[in-house]
Order: structure tokens, then sequence, then C-alpha cells
């Protein structure tokens, strides 16, 4: 438990140098972005693109659907697929979150699972996300990551190769098996990957569940069962969610007003919307704001 305390500590020290105010802010690697809160965060619905993300100090709870996922100092989260969950975050003033979040690039992954070929590595159904243990290998490669990304000059000539080692570490590890999938594009799993593409992609369009199902080669009923044991919610539910946090973001970006916000993510009455809004994240979407720009102030 020693070194990975020690770990923790150094990737912590490393970070704060880095990072000037709370939230996420980028590094000097495109791939790399920094994590940073200094206070408790009630659960809250969000989505993480594709990525592995490394706690430093404090932690966090994921939701998802009844799956309860812990990620803290000493375990780094692989989040495969796109999905909408919720999330408690335990970080304070004198104390605040801490992390790093890699980005997976689709390139980078299919790249590395040819190179490294068939793998040992146990028989286990993919998780979309999930907890994983840090060993050392893995504690190494993010500490080397962490320190190239306080110079210009190893970032430009040693980061990929820092983030590679970062991947590498986590396709070697018990999430190997649910990276692999996503490159290797065969059976259920991989069909569902396709089709939360599509709807990731085109998420202000509608479809009907017997298009998807029609799109993933499954009968309804199969596809239904493979969709919801994947993302813990059913392709209604998650389409809604997914529209919901799109327009949270374009919310808080300050780039679109109510109405307009909820006609991009495809919805055609904004009461409704508005409706959907207040029941997913607590507030509407007028309020959610006002308190974001409050505590950004």
């Amino acid at each position: 438990m020693e070194s990975t305390a020690q770990m923790g500590n150094a990737l912590a020290d490393l970070i704060t140098s880095l990072v000037k105010s709370d939230g996420i802010s980028a590094s000097r690697l495109a791939r790399v972005n920094l994590l940073c809160l200094g206070r408790h965060q009630v659960r809250t619905p969000l989505m993480y693109e594709p990525s592995l993300i490394i706690i430093a100090q404090g932690r966090k709870v994921g939701y998802l659907g009844d799956r309860e996922i812990h990620y803290n100092p000493g375990h780094y989260l692989v989040q495969t697929l796109p999905l909408p969950f919720e999330c408690e975050t335990y970080g304070s003033p004198e104390a605040p979150l801490l992390g790093i979040s890699v980005k997976l690039d689709p390139a980078l992954l299919s790249e590395m699972v040819t190179a490294m070929g068939d793998i040992h590595q146990p028989q286990t159904s993919p998780m979309p996300m999930a907890s994983v243990a840090m060993n050392y290998g893995m504690q190494a490669a993010v500490l080397r990551l962490a320190r190239t990304l306080h110079d210009d000059v190893e970032c430009s000539t040693m980061g990929d190769a820092r983030i590679r080692d970062v991947v590498f570490e986590a396709l070697k590890g018990e999430q190997g098996p649910a990276l692999r999938a996503l490159v290797k594009g065969h059976g259920n799993y991989s069909r569902i990957v396709q089709v939360l593409s599509q709807l990731h992609t085109h998420f202000a369009e509608d479809f009907s569940v017997e298009q998807l199902a029609q799109q993933a080669n499954m009968s309804v009923s199969t596809f239904h069962q493979h969709f919801k044991q994947i993302t813990r919610a059913s392709p209604a539910q998650y389409l809604k969610r997914l529209r919901l946090i799109k327009a949270q973001q374009l919310l808080l970006q300050d780039s679109h007003n109510v109405n307009q916000a909820a006609l991009a993510v495809g919805y055609r009455s904004v009461p409704q919307f508005s409706r959907d809004y207040k029941r997913y994240f607590g507030e509407s979407p007028l309020q959610h704001r006002r308190q974001e720009q409050a505590l950004r102030a």
C-alpha cells in the first residue's frame, strides 16, 4: 500500500503545478486532460468520452444502472464507450480531486492490438466501464507521462510514446479484453458498440428500436437484451440521456439558449425538453446554467 500512496502523492504533486482552476483543463498533449475539483460534487449525470482516467488524489464513485464503480488513488477507470452515467466526486479546498484523463484514439488502439497479436487474457464478458487496480507497470507509465507534461520539448518528442506506454499497460490489464473488443469487430459486444457509435454521432435524429436492431443484425428482443446488458439502459433511455447531456454541454458553454439547445439535440418540444432536463439533472436548464456560472465566477 505504501508504494500506491507514494505514487498518488507524486502524481498529485505533478498535476498540482499544471492546473490553474477547477474543472477539466487541457495539457501540452492533445489527448491528455487534467482534472481538478476542490469541492464535493453530489451525484450528477455526465458522460465521458472513451478514455483512461487516473485519480491521484480524492475519489469518484460512478453509478451505471445497478453498478457502483469506485475509482480513487490506486485504481484507474477504463471507459470504452461514451455512456451516460452518474458520478459523485469527493474533493475539498485542502485536498482537491486531482487526476489525468487519456483519450482513447481508435487508430492507436487498432495499431497496438494488431501489433500485440493474441495474448492470453481471461475470457470474461467485456464491460464498457470498470475500475482496475494499478500495477507497477501502469504506475510507472502514468508517472512518466505526467513528468513529460511539464516540458514542451519532451512533449513534442516523447509525448506520443508516453501515451502509448499507458495504453499498452491498459491493454495488458483486466479491461484489456474490452479495449480489444473495440478493435476486433466481432461478437455481440462489438455490434452494440457500432450502434452506440451511430447514436453518438447522430443523436439529434430519430431512431426506432427496429432500425437499430437491424443495424446490429439482431432480432429486436436479442438487441434489446444485449443493449441493456451493456449500457444498463434501454435504447430510448440511452438516447434521451445522451441528448440531455449534449444539451447541458451547449448551455454551459453559453453558446445556445434553452430553445436553441433543445432543437440542436433533437427535441421538437421545448417544454418537454425542460421537463426532461429537470427530471434528469434536478434543476431547470436556466437554473443549472446560472448555478454553474456562479461557481465559475
